[in-house]
């Protein structure tokens, strides 16, 4: 599993012409399955995205977590994290769970966040989407479970 985690001021997605998820503080996250994720790489990943300690307390220090702003998370499905561009010129996605293992995954993956007490918006698994957001810092960071 391959999350691009990123701290946002706000955050939306959007399906043709209608949006379809929305926050106002929190991470925007793309996140990306491949065919050997487990459910203990969802669950490793979600524990550490909910208590990543990049949030600025009143000091300016990034020493906060999302649970303790009560922020919110923006997830959107993104296979093309798995592309691999080493060869050629175009990616190769062979590294990308096929979608129906994929969606299972990433509706789990979205309901153990839940489970922590953080709201979840979400995008719509396979769907065109724009995605449009934010991000505050900027804050960027990668997070992958092997």
């Amino acid at each position: 599993m391959r999350v691009v985690v990123q701290r946002a001021k706000n955050a939306s997605v959007t399906v043709q012409n209608e949006k379809v998820g929305s926050i106002d503080n929190g991470l925007m996250l793309l996140v990306g399955i491949t065919h050997s994720d487990t459910i203990e790489d969802i669950k490793y990943v979600a524990d550490k995205i909910v208590n990543l300690r990049i949030f600025e307390d009143d000091n300016g220090k990034m020493n906060l977590s999302l649970l303790d702003i009560k922020g919110d998370i923006l997830s959107v499905s993104q296979f093309t994290l798995y592309g691999d561009c080493r060869k050629g010129r175009r990616p190769n996605f062979m590294d990308a769970a096929k979608p129906e293992f994929a969606e299972k995954m990433y509706d789990f993956f979205n309901a153990e966040i839940r489970e922590k007490g953080v709201h979840v918006e979400t995008g719509s698994f396979g769907a065109m989407m724009d995605v449009q957001f934010t991000n505050d810092g900027p804050v960027t960071l990668i997070i992958e479970s092997k």
